[in-house]
């Protein structure tokens, strides 16, 4: 990674799967089971889970379906994934990055609802933020900026002074929109321009600055 200069922030906003979680094996499993069911391609389906609640890439897939039968089958998928943490892992870095974020202002901003990511992170070990804002706490899905948005105000900071750590396309573009800074995790980012871009989480260091400032280091 070319070098890249400190950031500044005052919070920071942490998307889940992808970012914190590898999940890639239950989505992968649950969404075939999905595909099959309905007859899609499950290679070119997979291109475009990632980011999204489920019924929001169920419209994409589906765009003249009924919305009404995509939240049914958003239902049943939560209780899929929910039920299943077989493969599920840290990101390599999580453990220590959230350990170093434990007093530092932080928030948890997902797509998945409150069990979903309950589940995830408890299979991982991972602490839970305290403030964190799940599936049921927005009305628009990523790329929506709604999410961020929330857990800015959660925080008491003014959208410029977040930074997000992202993997998806649709949760780098809901970062933008929010007006904030990005931070892309993993090979999926890397082809979505964020402002900055990591392998994992081992690449990157928090500093506290005397003035409650947060720089974020990066390294090779």
């Amino acid at each position: 990674m070319p070098a890249t200069a400190p950031f500044t922030a005052r919070a920071l906003l942490l998307d889940m799967d992808g970012t914190l979680v590898n999940s890639d094996a239950v989505v992968e499993r649950c969404w075939r089971r999905w595909a099959a069911e309905h007859g899609l391609d499950a290679t070119s389906m997979l291109k475009v889970v990632h980011g999204r609640q489920g019924h929001a890439t169920m419209a994409v897939l589906l765009p003249e379906r009924p919305m009404e039968e995509n939240l049914a089958d958003n239902r049943r998928m939560l209780e899929w994934e929910t039920s299943d943490v077989d493969g599920v892992v840290p990101i390599p870095g999580a453990p220590a990055f959230l350990a170093s974020l434990a007093d530092l202002p932080h928030a948890l901003v997902t797509s998945a609802d409150e069990g979903l990511a309950r589940a995830r992170m408890g299979a991982t070990g991972l602490p839970m933020p305290s403030v964190r804002v799940t599936a049921e706490c927005v009305g628009a899905s990523k790329p929506d900026p709604e999410g961020f948005l929330k857990g800015a105000a959660e925080l008491g900071f003014e959208p410029e002074d977040c930074v997000v750590f992202e993997d998806s396309e649709a949760g780098i573009a809901a970062g933008r929109a929010a007006g904030m800074r990005v931070v892309g995790v993993g090979p999926r980012a890397a082809g979505h321009a964020p402002d900055a871009h990591v392998r994992d989480l081992e690449q990157i260091r928090v500093e506290a600055l005397p003035d409650g400032t947060l720089r974020l280091h990066f390294t090779d």
